[in-house]
């Protein structure tokens, strides 16, 4: 019988069908993997490495609201170096001019002359700009009293551009060369000719494949708060200076990065890592092929602060509203310059509002810096953190402090005040009582003494004690150094003989240590320190550490990264915590006895009140300085003020802009704002 199959047949079919299974998957394999690159060079592509910029993150207050966020923007560059290499780089930019405008994309041109004929030089210009021109004009030797005509056609043959083009026509391409050109010449940033254009005018400028275009990915700001200026800061591309640091953390060198207040206090946090792709373009169509992620980028951290954005609005706006109303009437000369507010959990040294006047719109910071630069009310100057008073008789309890930890007086130990303190015949300085009355307060103990903020009395003391311990107690308070805030502060100054010496060149007197009692003389302090000081007091003898940092989240809002926690920078031993009881029963009263200057306002204020007033002397003959801390609630303590207005007049005169403040504290609910896991807020 005959076999149907046979073995030898059987392995033959086998091994044939094997063999083109084989050569498929080959073939396959070539195609996708092997040949998919030769593919691209077959319909002439070239590729470009772009950057994935990653996005800074977001500043919120404590409660969650926004108040600094990123926008991603995409900005068009022009390189000099590669239209050079171009013998029609006249007709490339003046068709990329015309294509900007067909598609309403305004470009930069800061070439400061007219842009239709007769020509004529543009007068109101920047200092940037005239600047600029006159490197240029000293670059080539060119005479700076040419006429705007006269300097059109020099460029004219200077580029190259011939009669084919028209006179309009050459103002535009000599306003993109002169831009390109004065970037070399005056070591500026490369030229970028449009900002924040769309992605469709991306796909326009692609498709006709434009020598030396190039796009990039920038990070906007946007502020939704127009508060706090002062401490948000701003951001700005890396200098040398600041290169030569950050190349060690891996930023590129045109980085953004914070150039001041929180955004630079909190750049490690806050700035991301860029990515990088390669796009694959069709030569013929400009058109993407493909694209190659190289690195994924990584967006930055998200800070909280310790700030109240609505307590700092109200502090922005009593303060603002008082100095207004204080220089109605006043003369030329004799105005309130500016001032300070600042608040402070007197629990844990946060910072819940800390205001600066004048101010300025951080939104149009950049476009008004020469301006705000100039202005002689120095709206920058953050008063706050880096403005140095004297602190008037608010350092009445530093004083009555050194006497009572000295011995020299208990809680109950009285002193005369007459209206003079006559030790010295050559120097005999009046209480401030004395030239409405010719006389004196009387026999009073430390805590009258507060509250009448007698002279003579705190002039006793302090000369009883000496400079030395003086300044030891005000050094303990925290006077002299930083508090610990992030964005930087003066250090302030205790007056000493070593100061006077060293750095006024004087011998220290004994009315030196009479003026030092009371807050004068080279006594210079911060308000920030001023209000640390308050605190200090206040929550029973630690001084914290200051800080405008409440946590950091990631990019998501899933994870806290940062959880900020209390740092006691000085804790008072439990004696001297016993002597600020009696500080604290003082100031208790200057705002809840008769005869205290702060009773008339806070006597009958909702919650309980602890304040001191402070006058400064104006040696210049114009309107004193006003000072005025306080802390409230007396009794269970939560956040200290600190106020000054320079020719403010008096303490007193000032102390409603505090009252207002925690009106806003004690009256205005806190609403946390919920931002989920994609970042978006809710409403």
């Amino acid at each position: 019988m005959k076999k149907m199959f046979r073995p030898g047949r059987m392995l033959a079919l086998f091994l044939l069908l094997f063999a083109i299974i084989m050569v498929f998957f080959i073939k396959m394999y070539r195609l996708q993997l092997v040949e998919h690159g030769e593919s691209d060079e077959l319909i002439s592509t070239y590729s470009v490495t772009e950057t994935i910029s990653s996005s800074r993150g977001d500043i919120l207050d404590r409660n969650g609201t926004l108040l600094v966020t990123s926008r991603m923007t995409y900005n068009i560059g022009l390189s000099r170096s590669a239209l050079l290499e171009h013998d029609n780089i006249n007709d490339i930019l003046l068709d990329l001019a015309r294509t900007a405008l067909e598609n309403g994309v305004s470009y930069t041109d800061t070439f400061p002359v007219t842009t239709a004929s007769p020509f004529s030089w543009i007068t109101e210009t920047s200092a940037t700009q005239r600047n600029v021109l006159n490197a240029y004009f000293d670059y080539f030797d060119l005479p700076e009293d040419i006429s705007a005509t006269d300097f059109i056609v020099w460029l004219r043959e200077h580029y190259g551009i011939d009669y084919t083009f028209s006179t309009a026509d050459a103002r535009t391409v000599i306003g993109l060369r002169y831009e390109m050109e004065t970037r070399v010449i005056y070591a500026m940033e490369d030229y970028v000719f449009a900002r924040d254009v769309s992605t469709d005018f991306i796909s326009i400028l692609r498709e006709r494949n434009y020598p030396g275009v190039s796009v990039e990915t920038t990070t906007q700001r946007i502020y939704a708060t127009d508060y706090a200026a002062h401490i948000l800061g701003y951001i700005g591309k890396m200098n040398a200076e600041e290169y030569a640091v950050y190349k060690e953390q891996d930023y590129p060198m045109d980085a953004y990065v914070g150039k001041a207040g929180v955004e630079k206090a909190f750049e490690q946090y806050l700035h991301g890592s860029d990515g990088a792709m390669r796009v694959f373009f069709s030569e013929d169509t400009g058109a993407v092929v493909r694209t190659e992620i190289l690195r994924e980028a990584v967006n930055g951290s998200n800070v909280y602060l310790s700030l109240d954005i609505g307590l700092q609005k109200a502090a922005e706006e009593a303060l603002a509203s008082k100095i207004q109303e204080i220089n109605e009437g006043r003369t030329t000369g004799n105005m309130a310059t500016g001032g300070a507010v600042v608040v402070t959990n007197v629990k844990d040294g946060s910072v819940l509002a800390t205001a600066s006047y004048p101010t300025f719109d951080i939104s149009s910071f950049f476009d008004n810096y020469t301006a705000l630069l100039n202005d002689s009310s120095a709206p920058l100057f953050n008063r706050a953190v880096n403005g140095t008073y004297n602190p008037g008789s608010t350092f009445k309890m530093v004083t009555g402090f050194a006497g009572l930890k000295s011995g020299y007086i208990g809680r109950y130990t009285t002193i005369e005040d007459t209206g003079m303190f006559t030790k010295y015949p050559d120097y005999q300085p009046r209480c401030w009582i004395y030239s409405s009355t010719g006389g004196g307060h009387g026999t009073l103990d430390i805590v009258g003494a507060l509250r009448d903020s007698c002279n003579v009395f705190f002039f006793t003391v302090g000369d009883a004690v000496g400079e030395d311990r003086l300044a030891q107690a005000a050094a303990e308070f925290g006077f002299g150094s930083p508090t610990g805030l992030e964005i930087g502060e003066a250090d302030g100054v205790i007056a000493t003989p070593e100061y006077k010496k060293t750095v006024l060149g004087d011998n220290w007197y004994a009315g030196d240590t009479l003026l030092a009692s009371i807050g004068q003389g080279q006594n210079m302090f911060t308000p920030v320190q001023i209000a640390n000081y308050v605190a200090t007091i206040a929550n029973g003898g630690y001084r914290n550490r200051m800080t405008l940092l409440d946590s950091v989240k990631s990019a998501d809002y899933t994870e806290v990264l940062v959880q900020n926690e209390r740092e006691v920078a000085y804790e008072f031993s439990e004696t001297d915590k016993a002597y600020l009881s009696i500080l604290r029963e003082g100031m208790r009263a200057v705002a809840n006895q008769p005869g205290g200057s702060a009773y008339d306002l806070f006597s009958n204020y909702r919650v309980p009140v602890a304040a001191k007033t402070g006058t400064v002397q104006n040696d210049t003959g114009n309107s004193n300085t006003g000072v005025f801390v306080c802390y409230a609630p007396a009794d269970d303590p939560e956040i200290a003020v600190s106020v000054i207005v320079e020719r403010g007049n008096a303490g007193r005169t000032i102390m409603d802009i505090a009252k207002n403040v925690l009106d806003y504290y004690f009256d205005t609910p806190t609403e946390v704002v919920v931002v989920p896991a994609d970042g978006s807020l809710v409403p």
